[in-house]
């Protein structure tokens, strides 16, 4: 059971008080205060956990300080979209929204290789009106001879050139919680001229320590990747373990599943899970065309693959898109040859305008037939 205050009551205040003494005389239960940080203000949320089938909704909606009373039927207790309940799908991070109801694009280098090459990525996305970036720091690798990354050496000129470039969110894969320490330190030393959302991939989905740690920090959002062999549940469930530590700033990827059914994709795009997962949950859905096909193949109508399957992710309503672009894709130290380059830049982002308005006209006609019938 959620139990959501009205916007006035905080933890300093004496209807909070008198709330947890009425919970702490209900035995058989416990209570996690979570609060949701909007760009206005603060709601302070309780979630009663533990025998709560014999409370009584209309009693505790009546308490000092309660907006309204949510009975959960969902697994996913904080994230979850409960019925006839209407909390925030999404969060400001850094001047950026991130909902449900909007599209961002983050397109940048999988894997950060020279000064040079970032700085002529973020140039190129400033010009063409873009205020968000991926930027792969640490890399991790199926293989322990590839390159892993340049890990902390890279983040300070990395985040000054974001900063020059009004680069306002970079998505950065973190895989060890020290990772998390080292970002901080950068952005600090460098006059915090940036954002990261930490980006926990496919491999870490479980990584249960790992998402219980990036969970106790509470102001980098979290893109989540859904694990490459788990089902959509239990990847869910991962995303739940960050929100349980208090931080439901969280994203969730979709970036293909990985079976030998793909081929020749390098994985089977799962992007029919965009309306799935923007249904059972509040979170935004991210979907990742680059890894999800893994080349730079062009249909018959001359669009490549990549693209092909963007238009899907949006006309499916995804909130985000993480892809790869490089300057030079041949000298690329990750994934080079998925990578899209420069030239394609603007071509790329007028094509998902064109499939986002295709999106919003099926929205807009879908509304009209509802309010017929």
């Amino acid at each position: 059971m959620i139990v959501i205050l009205q916007p006035h009551v905080n933890r300093s205040s004496e209807e909070f008080d008198r709330l947890m003494e009425y919970i702490a005389n209900k035995p058989g239960l416990s209570v996690r205060v979570h609060e949701e940080h909007g760009s206005l203000q603060v709601l302070t949320e309780l979630y009663l956990i533990g025998d709560t089938a014999s409370l009584s909704e209309e009693e505790i909606a009546t308490l000092p300080g309660v907006e309204r009373v949510v009975r959960i039927s969902q697994e996913y207790r904080i994230l979850g979209r409960h019925k006839d309940e209407h909390r925030p799908t999404g969060f400001e991070y850094n001047g950026v929204h991130f909902g449900q109801d909007n599209l961002n694009i983050f397109a940048g280098l999988c894997a950060v290789n020279t000064p040079e090459d970032v700085e002529t990525m973020m140039q190129a996305l400033q010009t063409n009106g873009q205020v968000c970036t991926r930027m792969g720091a640490y890399k991790p690798r199926t293989s322990p001879y590839a390159f892993q990354g340049h890990g902390k050496n890279c983040l300070p000129y990395v985040f000054e050139l974001a900063g020059k470039y009004g680069i306002k969110v970079i998505a950065m894969e973190i895989t060890h919680e020290s990772h998390l320490a080292e970002i901080n330190e950068a952005l600090h030393q460098s006059g915090n001229p940036t954002g990261v959302m930490l980006q926990i991939g496919t491999r870490n989905t479980q990584n249960f320590e790992l998402l219980k740690a990036v969970g106790r920090q509470h102001h980098h959002p979290v893109l989540l990747k859904r694990g490459f062999g788990i089902t959509l549940e239990e990847s869910l469930n991962a995303a739940e373990y960050l929100a349980s530590e208090g931080n439901s700033k969280v994203v969730f990827g979709l970036r293909g599943m990985k079976t030998n059914m793909a081929d020749p994709h390098r994985n089977f795009v799962d992007f029919a899970h965009v309306p799935v997962v923007k249904r059972l949950t509040r979170m935004p859905v991210c979907i990742d065309p680059s890894h999800s096909v893994g080349n730079r193949d062009v249909a018959p109508d001359g669009l490549l693959d990549v693209m092909h399957v963007t238009a899907q992710g949006v006309i499916a309503g995804a909130n985000m898109i993480l892809v790869d672009f490089h300057p030079h894709p041949a000298r690329a130290l990750v994934d080079g040859p998925q990578a899209l380059t420069l030239p394609e830049l603007p071509f790329f982002i007028e094509d998902v305008t064109i499939a986002r308005e295709a999106y919003e006209k099926r929205i807009a006609r879908s509304r009209i037939f509802q309010r017929l019938h």
